[in-house]
């Protein structure tokens, strides 16, 4: 039966997704895993040695559990041709030559990604999950022998079967709104494209495993969608690059705070991934071959020297859809702040969806009559006020009450800010105070 300790015993519901090539450090993992959250380092394009320090950096710093990633390597034999690499190189000599660098040699590797799964199993990483395929079931049962709870990536439901038959004790399922590569198990054009509510739906119709959701996550109310279509958590990968912790570029930084568009690309590595539009992305999508990890090696030089020399045009802004809500601050702030977004967003999303709301307006006391007119009622530091209908009721939770014409209620007097909307008054405090549209309203 699959273990899922880990993730059941979150204090909250936060995962922080991990995010090769730098933004992921051991300081952002042990600060989110110590905050109640999963933090997760990436073992990808590290060394062993390197993933090693990782990990006693974060032991160092927090008891709490922690995940590591793990990238699985693609098909030789499923990547582009030498010619095709070559003719790629070329196209974008004249980049090269005026960031100083020149283009890197185009070659496939596994990644060791067997080594670092060895490591994993003799520290005993308490969740080690993986991405682009499925590891073996013999190879599942290893990890799980040495107390690691395994996580499957996956981008459409057959993904979600797979893992499950391999023994997956979880599965993180990344809708198309993820930044960063996708994480699916073929590269072929047109797997792997379903947005995350729609694909949590279709995976929960076919597996019982519990679910991470991710993809376009970046605020309490997303993570509070996840919760609602039937995740666990969600795993938010861009909200956390604007964090101290993370080893995001300077040049990266600045663009996730702008508002630019993103797009699937394979210009920076062969594999489709999304990113921050920029100018190499225009120039070079359309020649890119299909040849990961090759093309990756070939551009890293000119990323590398972009990040460098602050030339985000070159450089793979690596972005969800929703990247414009990352907010700067601390990763243990982000984490309790996302947290208490969320559990507002559920306690506002139920108060909604109540067929029969509960009536609100019990013990209405005499007031003057604010005249009878379409009025919506926000949350105000005078009053008390009474309201005539028809009218529409706004609470502090975003519900609503739809007032018959003819029918008076009264909202008390509150005094509190927005931020501490309810009171004590014989309203049970459900409204403070109320304003006719138009700004008209009459105390009594």
């Amino acid at each position: 039966m699959p273990s899922n300790e880990t993730l059941y015993a979150l204090a909250e519901p936060i995962v922080q997704a991990p995010m090769a090539g730098g933004p992921s450090t051991a300081q952002l993992t042990a600060a989110v895993s110590q905050a109640g959250g999963l933090g997760f380092l990436a073992a990808g394009y590290q060394s062993v040695e390197a993933v090693k320090a990782d990990i006693d950096r974060v032991r160092m710093q927090t008891e709490s559990p922690f995940g590591l990633n793990v990238l699985l390597p693609s098909d030789p034999g499923d990547s582009a041709d030498v010619a095709a690499l070559r003719r790629y190189a070329e196209r974008m000599g004249a980049e090269m030559r005026r960031l100083g660098v020149a283009a890197g040699a185009p070659r496939w590797e596994d990644d060791a990604w067997e080594d670092k799964v060895a490591l994993a199993c003799r520290e005993r990483v308490p969740v080690v999950s993986f991405t682009f395929g499925c590891p073996s079931a013999d190879t599942v049962r290893a990890l799980q022998g040495a107390g690691s709870e395994v996580w499957v990536t996956v981008t459409e439901p057959e993904e979600a079967v797979w893992a499950r038959d391999a023994g997956a004790d979880a599965l993180v399922v990344q809708g198309l709104e993820a930044g960063g590569h996708r994480a699916s198990f073929s590269d072929e054009e047109g797997h792997g494209l379903i947005g995350l509510l729609a694909l949590l739906r279709l995976v929960a119709a076919r597996v019982t495993l519990p679910l991470v959701g991710t993809g376009g996550v970046a605020d309490g109310a997303g993570v509070a969608a996840v919760l609602a279509a039937g995740a666990h958590a969600a795993a938010l990968g861009t909200a956390f690059m604007c964090t101290p912790e993370a080893g995001t570029s300077p040049v990266h930084r600045t663009a996730l705070g702008g508002s630019a568009a993103t797009a699937l690309t394979r210009a920076f590595s062969g594999r489709r991934a999304r990113a921050i539009n920029n100018r190499f992305m225009a120039d070079h999508d359309g020649d890119a071959p299909r040849g990961y990890p090759q093309v990756h090696h070939v551009t890293a030089p000119l990323r590398a020297a972009g990040r460098e020399q602050g030339d985000g045009e070159v450089v793979n802004l690596w972005a969800g859809q929703a990247h414009e809500l990352a907010r700067q601050m601390p990763a243990a702030e982000l984490v309790r702040d996302l947290a208490a977004q969320a559990r507002h967003s559920l306690q506002g999303a139920s108060t909604r969806a109540r067929a029969t709301p509960a009536n609100p307006f019990d013990g209405s006391t005499s007031a003057s009559t604010v005249p009878p007119g379409e009025v919506e009622i926000k949350v105000r530091d005078d009053g008390p006020y009474k309201v005539t209908g028809p009218a529409r009721l706004i609470d502090a939770e975003g519900g609503q009450w739809q007032i018959e014409p003819g029918r008076s209620v009264v909202l008390c007097r509150c005094g509190h800010s927005a931020k501490r909307p309810f009171c004590d008054g014989a309203h049970r405090g459900r409204f403070a105070a109320c304003e006719r549209a138009d700004g008209v309203g009459s105390p009594p």
